[in-house]
């Protein structure tokens, strides 16, 4: 596969604010640690302290991997990883997502790449020191409408079940349509099949969501170490407790985040979330629902829970594992028990990554550096030549397919389908004219401007009819870039916010992986088009 690159604001796709940190806009630099280059992580690197217990955290790994089946003679980049961990010279660079069924849409694919390739980049740049990629598995989010489905080639499969609480400790066992609508759709070539016997012995080998994803997961990324991390775990939680404690009680992430927020938006940008007085879930078994406070007193929504501010201290003692931060506090609970340097997210993840660095400093825990995920659309040799006979080039495709048809006809008729020239010279007539009835009677100014709008308004009209007709002998072509458009755009959103990765793996075997790693750039912040 070959790749080119464009910038992010050519794909007209991401918001002002993730354009503007791509810019190092000076506007954000109070909501951010360093600079997203080797000099900013240089200089993190003089400043990082991590407190956290190293060998409880490698343990904790190694455990969760044995008890998923993974064997270390097997997978023996990552066991290293792991246990490098414990040496004062290993950070982590860090992306999480949720445990969408088979990966979900591409760019679960890409968030992964691109920690595997800042490890790498990172390694390069300071070889005295080492750099594991980490996927954070979002086990405790309870959205599972969010996750259930995933599209191939357009057509959504989905898990058809009643769940509630963490999504991680959901049973696998009725999953079993979702994977034939699926291997269905792969096909029977020696690619999709395998695929298929890996699909099904994560999803139907594994009694857990957690556990199935971290098998699918490793048996993808195993040969770049990839490190698969699942925090809800008591021991991990343990070392997160003080903060539990401290943020449920005095509430001050609600007070910092909103201050953070407001700051932002002075600053003339939108934020993304809101922070709650209480930010934090009790999550118990097949629970797991928000905690509030009134009067002193902790409830827990939709539950006969409850628990007196005493009650409530012991019960974070002696079980933080019940306690599951939500999207506001699961980064400083990440970056308390792993020594990370970076995280990398999407568009909206850094965002909200932005509203957080006061409440960081707050708990004095280290505010990583913020990596946008590599995004890319992923072409074929036969729509590369498509668009080349059709003089187009794949940018032209990130605008509206009723532009790019617009400009297409314009650029490829042989008709002069503009009156722009025609409506200069009848405004120089109108002119005129309504000089005379100026002189004639001056009451009878604004009627000239009104006969001279509507002639405008009926000349603009007639161009359009003029362009339209000219569109029609040109309905083979343009039928052609709109067919291309629809496969590269499903749903007229980018490619990787939809479509399964199953279908290019089909196409490309390992090899598609391997591609997106030789490719990557994490620190160029480009759009990649491979073709």
């Amino acid at each position: 596969m070959n790749a080119t690159y464009i910038d992010y604001e050519e794909t007209h796709a991401f918001s002002d604010t993730v354009i503007s940190y791509l810019c190092n806009d000076t506007r954000l630099k109070p909501f951010i640690v360093q600079q997203a280059d080797i000099t900013g992580f240089s200089r993190l690197l003089q400043e990082k302290h991590f407190n956290g217990n190293r060998q409880l955290l490698a343990e904790t790994l190694t455990n969760q991997y044995r008890d998923t089946g993974i064997k270390a003679d097997e997978n023996p980049v990552v066991f290293s990883n792991i246990e490098s961990l414990k040496q004062e010279n290993t950070y982590t660079v860090t992306t999480g997502h949720q445990l969408n069924i088979f990966t979900g849409p591409l760019y679960f694919i890409y968030k992964i790449v691109t920690a595997i390739n800042l490890a790498k980049e990172l390694k390069e740049n300071f070889p005295d020191k080492h750099f594991v990629p980490v996927y954070w598995m979002a086990t405790e989010d309870h959205d599972f409408a969010e996750i259930n489905h995933t599209y191939l080639l357009n057509k959504k499969i989905s898990w058809n079940v009643t769940a509630s609480g963490a999504t991680g400790r959901m049973a696998t066992k009725t999953i079993a349509e979702a994977i034939k609508q699926y291997q269905g759709i792969l096909g029977i070539s020696a690619n999709a099949v395998k695929l298929s016997r890996l699909i099904e012995h994560a999803y139907l080998n594994h009694h857990t969501l957690a556990d199935a994803t971290r098998y699918l997961v490793n048996a993808l990324f195993s040969e770049y170490g990839l490190v698969i991390i699942d925090a809800d775990n008591k021991n991990l939680k343990a070392q997160f407790a003080g903060i539990i404690e401290q943020d449920i009680i005095e509430q001050n992430s609600y007070r910092l985040i909103a201050e953070s927020s407001e700051a932002l938006q002075e600053a003339g940008f939108k934020t993304q979330v809101n922070a709650r007085e209480i930010n934090f879930f009790y999550l118990n078994g097949e629970l797991r629902e928000r905690l509030t406070e009134k009067d002193g007193q902790y409830f827990v929504l939709n539950s006969d829970i409850s628990f007196t501010a005493k009650e409530l201290r012991q019960e974070i003692r002696q079980h933080p594992e019940r306690f599951s931060p939500n999207v506001i506090l699961r980064p400083l609970y990440q970056e308390v028990i792993l020594p990370n340097l970076a995280y990398i997210g999407g568009g909206a993840e850094i965002v909200y990554w932005l509203q957080l660095k006061k409440n960081f400093g707050f708990y004095e825990v280290d505010f990583p550096i913020l990596i946008l995920r590599n995004s890319a659309m992923i072409a074929d040799d036969v729509i590369a030549g498509k668009l080349r006979r059709l003089d187009l080039n794949f940018p032209d495709l990130f605008k509206p397919v009723e532009l790019i048809r617009q400009e297409w006809v314009k650029q490829h008729t042989d008709k002069d389908l503009s009156l722009a020239d025609e409506w200069q010279e009848m405004r120089c007539i109108f002119e005129k004219i309504k000089l005379r009835a100026f002189k004639i009677d001056t009451t009878l100014a604004p009627s000239t401007e009104a006969v001279r709008e509507r002639l405008h308004h009926q000349l603009q009209s007639l161009e359009k009819k003029l362009l339209k007709a000219e569109k029609r002998n040109y309905a083979t072509a343009l039928g052609q870039i709109e067919r291309l458009r629809e496969k590269l755009f499903p749903g007229g959103g980018l490619q990787e916010r939809k479509e399964n990765f199953g279908m290019f793996y089909v196409q490309y075997g390992d090899e598609f992986i391997r591609t997106l790693v030789r490719y990557f750039k994490p620190l160029d912040f480009k759009f990649t088009i491979l073709y």
